[in-house]
Parts: C-alpha cells; sequence; structure tokens
C-alpha cells in the first residue's frame, strides 16, 4: 500500500514538473490602446447570418440571409477614426465639418451659433482609397511597428459580426426602432451634422456609432451575396464600387439597420462617409 501511495505521489510530482516546462501561450487582451490612442475591442471568431430575413423592416433585394462562419479572432476600433487620429497619422484633415461647419445651431434659422473642438468628431469626406492610405501610414508608426500591428478596414463580414455582437435581429439592441437614437445619430437627432464619437451607448460587444453617425467603408467589392455557407468571405477580386456599412447621420432608421448596405466609387469623398480600422492577430494567437 505504501508503494503505491510513494508511486502515485512521483507520477503526480513528473506531470507538475512537465506542466512547468510546458510554455503557456499568451492570450491577446480583450482590449488594447494603441500609440495614437485608438482603442481596439478582440472580436472572438465564429458563425453567424448575415444579412436581413425577408420581414424585416426596411430589407432590400441584395441582403438575402446567409450563414457565414469567421475562423480568425481579430481587433476591431471601439470607435470611428476621429478627425485628430487621421490628422496625426496624415498631417492633415480633409473633414467638410470642422469648424464654423460644425455646432451648436439656432432652432428657427438653423445657422451655428456656437462653433465646436471637432476633433472628437468621425473624420469625414474619405474615400476609400484614403482609408486603406492611412491604415497603411498607422501600420507604419514606429511604436505599431515594434508592436508587430497591421492595420486594414473590415471586410463586410467582419464588420457585420462585430455590428451584430451575436445578436439576430434588425439592429444590435433588438427590434424597436424606437431605441435607435439611445445607440445611434441618424436623421432624426443628428441636428444635420455627424457627432463625436462615444456618446451613444455601445453594442454587446462594446463598439459605439456601428448605427449611424458616418457610414463606414469595408475592404470588399460590392457583389450580390454568395448562397449557402461560406468561410471567411472577402468579396470579388475586382468591381467598381466598395462597400460600405452601418448608415450616416443623414438617414432614416432603416438604413441604419445592421444589415443595410451601401456601395460607391473607391476614389469619391462624401460628407457622410468615414471609417474604423480592423487588425488581425499574428499567427498562432487566436
Amino acid at each position: 500500500m505504501l508503494l503505491r501511495i510513494v508511486l502515485l505521489v512521483l507520477t503526480l510530482c513528473e506531470l507538475l514538473y512537465l506542466q512547468s516546462r510546458t510554455p503557456l501561450q499568451a492570450q491577446p487582451p480583450n482590449v488594447i490602446t494603441n500609440s495614437i490612442d485608438m482603442r481596439l475591442v478582440l472580436i472572438h471568431k465564429g458563425t453567424f447570418k448575415m444579412g436581413s430575413p425577408p420581414g424585416e423592416v426596411g430589407a432590400d433585394e441584395d441582403e438575402r440571409q446567409h450563414e457565414v462562419t469567421l475562423t480568425r479572432d481579430y481587433y476591431l476600433g471601439a470607435f470611428e477614426v476621429t478627425q485628430a487620429q487621421y490628422q496625426s497619422v496624415t498631417g492633415h484633415n480633409p473633414s467638410y465639418y470642422q469648424g464654423d461647419k460644425v455646432g451648436e445651431r439656432d432652432r428657427e434659422t438653423g445657422r451655428v451659433v456656437k462653433v465646436l473642438d471637432s476633433s472628437n468628431h468621425p473624420v469625414d469626406s474619405v474615400s476609400w482609397d484614403d482609408a486603406v492610405e492611412f491604415c497603411r501610414r498607422l501600420s507604419e508608426l514606429p511604436k505599431e511597428k515594434e508592436a508587430g500591428r497591421v492595420y486594414r478596414l473590415p471586410t463586410e463580414a467582419e464588420w457585420e459580426f462585430a455590428c451584430r455582437g451575436g445578436t439576430e435581429t434588425a439592429f444590435s439592441f433588438g427590434a424597436n426602432i424606437e431605441l435607435l437614437t439611445d445607440y445611434a445619430w441618424c436623421l432624426r437627432n443628428c441636428n444635420n451634422q455627424p457627432n463625436a464619437v462615444g456618446q451613444k451607448k455601445p453594442n454587446p460587444l462594446g463598439l459605439y456609432d456601428m448605427h449611424g453617425n458616418q457610414i463606414e467603408w469595408c475592404s470588399d467589392y460590392y457583389a450580390e451575396y454568395p448562397q449557402g455557407k461560406v468561410i471567411d468571405p472577402k468579396g470579388p477580386t475586382e468591381g467598381d464600387s466598395r462597400i460600405l456599412r452601418g448608415g450616416d447621420w443623414g438617414n432614416s432608421e432603416s438604413k441604419c439597420r445592421s444589415a443595410y448596405r451601401e456601395r460607391n466609387s473607391p476614389f469619391l469623398r462624401n460628407g457622410n462617409w468615414g471609417f474604423r480600422v480592423a487588425m488581425s492577430l499574428k499567427e498562432g494567437s487566436s
């Protein structure tokens, strides 16, 4: 009996020793803040229904619902890229909505009576090409290179997966359209201009302004959705227009739904267009 106990103790000691010799893989943090004070949230891989069911109010023909699986975790900006962040990376601010174009307005005339600091407003008037160039330059900053961070635009599937945050309803907070103004700047409450990021409630993953404020560029060329199940879709390899998602401050409620899609030429700019960045994890870290 004593011999069995001794052997059991020796076996346990050997297992503990081997475990101590096996390096544990570091888990990526759920939230990181980079060198330009940009917060990014870890989005865990998964499967979801992309698009809208036929009965959803405001659903368009090009939102055919289909199953999508994302096989890798990734990071997504908690906020839309701000004017201050864009200027810190590129050296200029292209936004139309700055200076006397943004501020508190007189209810009778609509004229600006108090100019606001727009540095924390989302950058606007950026083309798809501008957004991609911003990601390239951000990736080249010394501290970002040192950390091994490579930024890009999210794919359309990554954007919708993150926007939904596990929900299957028209909005990330449910189907009650009357609650939209708690989560989004849209036509009903925007005061005819974009507004500072992060003032509304976040979605279930802690992402802000996924509905409304600025509509956001994604990496994909526009195309009709495929039929059946797909894995890690990236859109077609060529096309004339790129995808924008999320609706904007000048849109009605139905155009701020999780499934709503727009498209436009990648070289054009508009005061309603902005973006947020994505970042892939290094190989072996998810």
